[in-house]
């Protein structure tokens, strides 16, 4: 069980510093070629689109499985 929080902590710990760190650098798109060098390590507009995506298939799937 140990084992298994120690992974769970792990990950969350590594998306928030993942976070973090994209959250300081700046926008490739807001100083043009400069800032190509400090891009960030994750796109997170797809990141998000993707997690909404996710709940909402997961809450389409939790009503299907309750009116049963």
């Amino acid at each position: 069980m140990r084992t298994f929080f120690g992974m769970i902590l792990g990950a969350l710990l590594l998306v928030g510093g993942v976070y973090v760190y994209d959250s300081m650098q700046t926008s490739s798109i807001a100083n043009g070629q400069v800032a190509q060098a400090n891009r960030t390590i994750v796109n997170w507009d797809v990141a998000a689109a993707d997690w909404q995506a996710l709940k909402g298939r997961a809450h389409d799937d939790w009503v299907k499985i309750s009116s049963k």
